[in-house]
């Protein structure tokens, strides 16, 4: 009923309380006040979220923090709080928290530029191609069971069931080895470039090694592929780009840092 309040910032908060010097909200749990601010934070996170405060959402923040007052106290006084494991998890949730709040304020001040995401855009047509692939593959172990395949359909070996009978791919196997359709960028490269280089109706001469195992892999038909329009795609675009900006974020900060490993 209440999920949509993470629990972990709440926790912290109300341990916080005692930190604050802010107006109370007028309620106390055994003469300990709830600060006021705690209660306009979680308020606005509420509506940031698009929560429409009412009297019942009132109700239910108040209760939440009168239960959580209580149950920090009880904490308090059974000794809990300061147990070794809840001290790690209190550590834990701090560090997440001030992860998550640096990320969201870095992402704010450094915001994907519309340009950037129209050429993201035009890079993912490109990787995207002109051409979709309907394809099957029989998916083995090692370079000779992939030979053995070849061998056996070279003597007129149906396709479909020698797919149902020796393939490892778990996902195609019992469709006869069928993919369905799909662009080539969707596939790791080895198996991408082989296929592009086949005939319809054609299989491969010699086997294909992706890190999945050996592949033989058979081409049934292609046809013209659009791009999907660029509002449609926008958004996971602007994500990704968001993501490698991020992720740069990291790699920069560990290239300037002093990191000693000794577990070794």
């Amino acid at each position: 009923m209440f999920s949509f309040i993470k629990t972990f910032v709440f926790v912290l908060l109300i341990q916080l309380g005692n930190l604050a010097q802010a107006a109370d909200l007028n309620i106390s749990v055994n003469g300990k006040p709830i600060k006021k601010n705690l209660y306009d934070f979680v308020v606005k996170d509420l509506e940031s979220r698009g929560q429409k405060m009412d009297d019942n959402l009132n109700s239910m923040i108040v209760n939440r923090m009168i239960a959580m007052e209580l149950i920090n106290q009880e904490a308090e006084r059974t000794g809990l709080s300061k147990d070794a494991n809840y001290l790690l998890k209190e550590e834990l949730a701090r560090r997440e928290m001030l992860y998550n709040t640096f990320l969201q304020s870095y992402v704010q001040k450094n915001p994907i530029s519309e340009s950037d995401i129209k050429n993201a855009y035009e890079q993912y047509k490109k990787d995207l191609g002109t051409q979709e692939f309907n394809a099957k593959h029989i998916l083995v172990a090692s370079e000779q069971e992939a030979k053995d395949v070849i061998a056996e359909l070279n003597k007129g070996g149906n396709f479909s069931k020698i797919a149902k009978d020796k393939s490892k791919d778990s996902g195609s196997k019992d469709k006869g080895g069928d993919l369905g359709w799909f662009p080539a960028n969707s596939m790791v490269k080895p198996f991408a470039d082989t296929l592009t280089s086949l005939k319809k109706g054609s299989f491969t001469t010699a086997p294909v090694q992706t890190q999945f195992g050996w592949h033989v892999i058979k081409l049934e038909d292609t046809r013209a592929l659009l791009a999907p329009e660029f509002d449609k795609v926008k958004e996971g675009l602007a994500k990704t780009l968001q993501q490698k900006q991020l992720d740069k974020l990291v790699l920069d900060l560990k290239a300037k840092a002093k990191i000693v490993d000794n577990r070794k």
